[in-house]
């Protein structure tokens, strides 16, 4: 049975006991991403959605017209003394992310938080360690890492077959949508930083990144940041709010083959070329050196076709029924953070490369300007 299926259908599984009882939760914020939380988490069999919370009455009233049975409120304090509620599924701006999670989490609540989880690195560890000492569930909405393509795309690299990953490279472009409290930045690269570490397997050791305002003097609506890792690979991640055109594009490139990833294809998004370049093994002059290069076939693998939100969504609940770690856990929304906070980082040195530290006192960085030994990644 493949990833999904496992999550969808619990019941085959031997899932304890407890896991058969219902996770009562409330949502706060319902503007863009809120009333798709509400449509996957109310369509759950083991959850009960009670009420959502925003400060506007005309989105509290869409949501309503949708869920007849919905309480709504615009009193977040509500949602957190109610006792009945078991869990909070946080959707409002980045800027409010901090304080309303850590609030839930004193209040004995499991929480559900959308990318990013915090405004800032130090935040991020706060609210990690407010779980743990709760023995609570707080897991990030990276969403993607729920997606069939991203996990296909993992087996496939695991695999071998596209050889050593050499680089990836990440587009994530269109026309808005702009934020007045982050940067396209902290907007979207989330969803390519989460992902190229989900593939990899790898964290990156510094950060380059450099960008411009154009509308709001304040916040960058272009950026471009290259990760770099150990043994020189690298992964570049462009983002815009002023492209013509909407781009969701990924490409893994390998010693053996490539693999270009669109999320805007319906059906085949997906698509593996037999592609790559051929150093001769032995030359003795230079006449005699030529690059070979390789054209072979392409091929769109098959994947099965879900919502990630409704695997994440159900991937939430099991595992506050059943105490496991999520997939997407406080730590691994940290590293997304840390990436983030170097990149602004970067942004402010006018590009020049953040050095990344993991370790347990982490997220302090300081500048690395050698430059990276040759390589790849795996």
């Amino acid at each position: 049975m493949t990833y999904p299926e496992k999550i969808l259908d619990i019941k085959r599984f031997g899932t304890p006991p407890e896991a058969n009882r219902r996770v009562t939760i409330g949502i706060t914020g319902c503007g863009y991403w809120g009333p798709n939380l509400a449509r996957n988490f109310t369509a759950l069999p083991n959850c009960r959605v009670k009420a959502i919370c925003d400060v506007r009455q005309e989105r509290l009233a869409y949501v309503q017209g949708l869920y007849c049975d919905l309480g709504i409120t615009t009193n977040y304090a509500e949602l957190i003394e109610d006792t009945a509620i078991d869990a909070l599924v946080i959707a409002t701006p980045v800027r409010f992310h901090f304080e309303m999670a850590l609030q839930a989490l004193e209040a004995g609540k499991h929480i559900f938080i959308e990318k990013p989880m915090a405004a800032s690195v130090k935040e991020a560890k706060i609210l990690i360690q407010a779980a743990r000492e709760r023995n609570l569930i707080l897991m990030v909405g990276h969403t993607f890492i729920y997606s069939s393509a991203v996990r296909k795309i993992k087996e496939i690299v695991k695999s071998g077959e596209l050889g050593e990953i050499q680089y990836v490279a990440a587009r994530r472009l269109n026309l808005g949508l702009f934020q007045k409290d982050i940067n396209v930045t902290w907007d979207l690269a989330p969803h390519d930083i989460s992902i190229i570490s989900y593939v990899l397997d790898k964290d990156p050791i510094s950060v380059n990144c450099q960008g411009k305002a154009h509308v709001n003097p304040d916040i960058e609506d272009i950026t471009s940041m290259v990760l770099n890792y150990h043994n020189g690979g690298i992964a570049t991640i462009q983002n815009s709010w002023l492209d013509p055109n909407k781009v969701r594009d990924m490409t893994f490139v390998g010693s053996k083959k490539m693999l270009v990833y669109n999320d805007l294809e319906p059906m085949e998004k997906l698509k593996i070329y037999d592609k790559r370049v051929e150093i001769p093994p032995h030359y003795d002059t230079f006449a005699e050196f030529h690059y070979s290069y390789h054209y072979g076939d392409m091929y769109a693998p098959y994947i099965k076709q879900y919502e990630p939100l409704k695997v994440e969504c159900q991937h939430f609940i099991d595992c506050i029924l059943t105490g496991q770690t999520p997939i997407t856990n406080g730590a691994e929304g940290l590293k997304v953070i840390q990436v983030l906070e170097a990149a602004s980082e970067s942004l402010r040195l006018g590009g020049a490369p953040v050095h990344l530290d993991y370790s347990q006192e982490g997220a302090s960085r300081e500048l690395n300007r050698g430059q990276a030994s040759e390589g790849a990644f795996l």
